[in-house]
């Protein structure tokens, strides 16, 4: 007789856990400020995984190898687990919820966990639920919540895709709750969040597969996150990128080397939280690709007599003091390897501004031939700001293949892709708009096959080759960007796009038209005479 299929045991994680989970941190409002209750809750959960993940290969050491090579750290490390001594376990940590000292428990967890791994080095929170003197019985109300979280659910699996997707768990929580902390704190948001649909937009462009990732204003690390997943998605190898970012704000910086080591990624942030501009955590780097969001019209970046002759800005006017933006723009091309690429946000000013020299500035990149591509985005993809911006792409090698020969690319030197995506994007509530998977895919779409990649071939083949399309794209020689004073603002390039003939005749269309017209202005009389009427009866008549 044939066995009855075998009832999966219900995962703890339902559908809109996210939700569930911001709803408990909400309870801490009122206890601490917002901007710090991210940190709070990050950190729980960050503890609550590693634990999971710890108990695990604690007991497959137990099978394999018997109960005393259980605390053998090596064991851990081999397999890219951080060993937690017991009173770092999330365990010690639910059992003591009830406590009125729990707040000093967690804070001894979190030094116990950076202790015992060396790469968490400066990563966590120091004494720092001691410090905010919480209430204790909201502690505990969240740490309940955050337990009902199944971080590991690979044994229950059915499919290694559904064990991979499960694994990132963590990796959506963390995801989902920077975007709401980023929603919630208003223009501070901005200082560690870039939205995921711009972060996909950037990585899908410029392709990250192999060499050096580098974003020296990293944030919480959503960069190189999303490098890592378009990597995955590709079939690629992660182990063929190595990560670099530096991040100016010591508790954003804590907040990515957390958001980095729950996915396991290594990567190198500098010893330090540091000014990019004064205190470069990679002074000999050079990458292979560039990925950044860096604070928008950043001023008084510098004093008059500060970084003057810096070699960044060598062969260049030296950046103002009054806006980063183009010192920002400097910074990273002197970070590019021989053929390397950046994508990075801008905001649209940057585009066209000859303010203190930077039109000089802009020009000398053109006619160095380093801009790949620019594209105008729509506006509100922030949740922080309402200025306007847009992607600038620097490419050090517009030759050809690129130094590996990973990718085929055709000779486009003197050539400058425009991409108008302003109409582009749909609105995700009230305030906020987000770019689609279609936009993403059809803007990347449109740059590869401008470049001219292997990867487009297919599509080639059928007939989808690289056009300019008015009002959407237009491939710009360096003439042509002389000729517009070196401004690259897409719209002075795309033009207008074309109107659809209906097929109505002009006369039959005009007639119409006009109709409508008299009848609306019938409309409105009638609408004067009616409101004079009230106003009269309310004894304001003429």
């Amino acid at each position: 007789m044939a066995k009855s299929p075998a009832k999966k045991t219900p995962k703890k994680t339902q559908v809109g856990f996210e939700e569930s989970l911001w709803d408990a941190a909400n309870k801490l409002r009122g206890s601490v400020e917002s901007a710090e209750y991210k940190h709070i809750v990050l950190s729980l959960i960050f503890l609550k995984f590693i634990s999971d993940k710890f108990e695990v290969r604690k007991n497959v050491i137990a099978a394999e190898h018997g109960d005393q090579y259980i605390d053998m750290v090596a064991f851990y490390t081999m397999e890219n687990i951080f060993y937690l001594p017991e009173d770092a376990r999330w365990s010690f940590i639910q059992m003591n919820a009830k406590q009125d000292d729990i707040a000093v428990k967690i804070d001894s967890a979190l030094h116990a966990v950076e202790k015992s791994n060396k790469s968490l080095a400066g990563a966590l929170p120091d004494n720092y639920f001691s410090r905010l003197g919480l209430d204790a019985s909201k502690l505990s109300a969240l740490i309940d919540t955050i337990n009902n979280i199944d971080t590991i659910a690979k044994e229950s699996a059915d499919s290694a895709e559904e064990a991979k997707s499960e694994e990132d768990l963590v990796g959506r929580v963390y995801e989902y709750f920077l975007g709401k902390f980023a929603a919630s704190e208003g223009k501070g948001g901005g200082e560690f969040y870039t939205p995921k649909s711009i972060v996909t937009l950037i990585a899908d462009m410029i392709e990250p597969f192999s060499g050096k990732i580098y974003d020296p204003c990293c944030g919480s690390g959503g960069m190189f996150v999303q490098s890592l997943k378009f990597i995955n998605s590709h079939n690629g190898n992660q182990k063929n990128v190595s990560i670099y970012g530096q991040e100016y704000t010591n508790t954003t910086y804590k907040l990515a080397k957390m958001n980095l080591a729950v996915r396991g990624i290594s990567g190198n942030l500098g010893g330090v939280a540091g000014d990019s501009f004064f205190k470069d955590q990679h002074p000999d780097l050079k990458a292979d690709y560039i990925m950044a969001n860096p604070p928008f019209n950043q001023k008084q970046w510098r004093a008059d007599n500060e970084l003057v002759d810096d070699a960044r800005w060598a062969g260049y006017p030296t950046p103002p003091t009054g806006n980063a933006n183009y010192a920002w723009i400097m910074h990273m091309i002197s970070k590019l390897s021989e053929h390397g690429t950046a994508g990075f946000v801008l905001a649209n000013g940057s585009m066209s501004s000859n303010t203190s020299g930077e039109g000089d500035i802009r020009q000398k990149i053109i006619e160095n031939d380093l801009v790949d591509c620019m594209i105008a985005l729509p506006e509100q993809l922030f949740y922080t700001t309402q200025i306007p911006v847009c992607l600038w792409f620097i490419s050090k090698d517009k030759r050809g293949n690129d130094e590996k020969g990973l990718l085929k690319r055709r000779d486009r030197q003197g050539e400058t892709l425009f991409i108008d995506a302003r109409e582009m994007g749909s609105m995700v509530n009230r305030t906020l708009k987000e770019l689609t998977n279609d936009d993403i895919a059809k803007i990347t779409e449109t740059y590869h096959i401008w470049r001219g990649e292997e990867l487009a071939t297919e599509k080639q083949k059928s007939g989808k080759e690289y056009q300019d399309i008015a009002g959407y794209c237009k491939s710009a020689t360096l003439e042509d960007m002389k000729a517009n004073d070196y401004v690259l603002t897409p719209g002075r390039y795309v033009g207008a796009a074309e109107l659809v003939d209906d097929g109505i005749p002009f006369e039959t269309k005009m007639t119409e038209l006009s109709q409508t017209l008299y009848s609306q202005m019938n409309q409105a009389q009638e609408l004067d005479k009616a409101i004079r009427k009230n106003l009269e009866a309310l004894g304001y008549g003429k």
